[in-house]
C-alpha cells in the first residue's frame, strides 16, 4: 500500500478527492436543504448535450459543457421565478432536453466518440496537476462565497419567502449557488463520472441529517463523511482492483443504511424508556 503512494497519479487522486469531496459536501448541503437534489442530475445530463455539441462542432467538449451547464442552471432559476414553474419540473425539462441533444449530436458526429465512457463513469486516477489547480481555485472561490454570505445562504435555503421579506438578495444567492453547482459538475464529471458526482452531492448530507438538522452541523458532518468514504473507496479499489467510483458509492450507501439503522434503534430505545417512565409515574 505504501509503495503506490510513490506514484504521482495516486497522490493526485487523493488530493483531488479531498478537494472534490469537501466542496461537493458544502454545495450539496445547500442543494439538499432546498430539496433540489435532482438539479445535480439535471445539470449533469444537460452537460451531456454540451459534450455532444462540442464533439459535433469540433470544439473542446468540456468548454461547451461548461457553457451549457451554466446556461441550464440559470435557466432553471429563470423558469421557476419568471414563469412560476416548479423547480423540479424545470429540472426535468433541462434533464430531458440535455440528453436528447447529446444523443442527437453524438449520433451526427462522424466516427466514434471514445471519451463518452469517461464522462459517464469517470476515472479519478487521471487527475492531473492542472485539474488540481482548477479544483483548488474553484474551492477557494466557493468557500469564500460561503464565508461571506453564510447567513444569507442559510436563509435562502430554508425559507426563501422569509428571506425576501427581510430584503435579502434571494435571486442573487440562488443564481450564484446554481452556477457554483454547474461549475462543480463540469470540473469533476470527467474525473468522477455522473454516478459518483450525484452521490457526492446528496448521500453525505442524507447521512449527516441522521444526527443533525442544523445547516452548519450537516455541512461539516457531510464533509467528514464524504472525505472518509472517498478515501476508503479509493483504498479498496487498489486492494480488490475495482473501479473507484463504484466502491465510493457503495461505501456511502452502506454508511447511509447503517446510520439509519442505528438512528432507528436509538429512537426505539428512547420511546421504550419514555414508556417505562410514564408507567412508573402512573403506578
Amino acid at each position: 500500500m505504501t509503495e503506490i503512494l510513490q506514484y504521482d497519479f495516486f497522490r493526485h487522486a487523493i488530493y483531488g478527492l479531498l478537494i472534490i469531496s469537501t466542496i461537493s459536501a458544502m454545495i450539496g448541503t445547500y442543494i439538499v436543504s432546498r430539496r433540489l437534489v435532482s438539479i445535480s442530475g439535471g445539470i449533469t445530463h444537460a452537460c451531456f448535450g454540451g459534450l455532444g455539441l462540442g464533439y459535433y462542432l469540433g470544439i473542446n467538449p468540456v468548454f461547451m459543457a461548461s457553457i451549457v451547464a451554466i446556461a441550464a442552471s440559470a435557466g432553471v432559476e429563470w423558469m421557476s421565478q419568471r414563469y412560476r414553474v416548479r423547480e423540479d419540473s424545470a429540472i426535468a425539462v433541462i434533464w430531458a432536453l440535455g440528453m436528447a441533444l447529446g444523443i442527437l449530436f453524438v449520433f451526427l458526429t462522424p466516427g466514434y466518440v471514445p471519451e463518452l465512457n469517461t464522462f459517464l463513469f469517470g476515472n479519478v486516477l487521471t487527475i492531473s496537476t492542472g485539474d488540481l489547480t482548477a479544483f483548488a481555485v474553484f474551492a477557494i472561490i466557493a468557500a469564500s462565497f460561503f464565508a461571506l454570505r453564510y447567513k444569507q445562504i442559510v436563509a435562502c435555503a430554508f425559507d426563501p419567502d422569509f428571506a425576501r421579506v427581510m430584503h435579502l438578495p434571494v435571486r442573487f444567492i440562488n443564481y450564484t449557488m446554481t452556477v457554483l453547482v454547474a461549475i462543480c459538475i463540469v470540473l469533476t464529471i470527467r474525473l468522477v463520472g455522473i454516478m459518483l458526482l450525484m452521490s457526492l452531492l446528496a448521500l453525505p448530507q442524507m447521512i449527516a441529517e441522521t444526527w443533525s438538522q442544523r445547516f452548519s452541523s450537516v455541512m461539516f458532518t457531510s464533509i467528514a463523511v464524504s472525505v472518509l468514504c472517498c478515501l476508503t473507496g479509493l483504498l479498496l479499489s487498489v486492494i480488490i482492483d475495482v473501479p473507484c467510483s463504484a466502491l465510493i458509492v457503495l461505501v456511502m450507501t452502506g454508511v447511509f443504511f447503517t446510520a439509519r439503522i442505528i438512528s432507528a434503534g436509538h429512537r426505539f430505545v428512547h420511546r421504550k424508556h419514555n414508556k417505562q417512565a410514564i408507567q412508573s409515574v402512573d403506578q
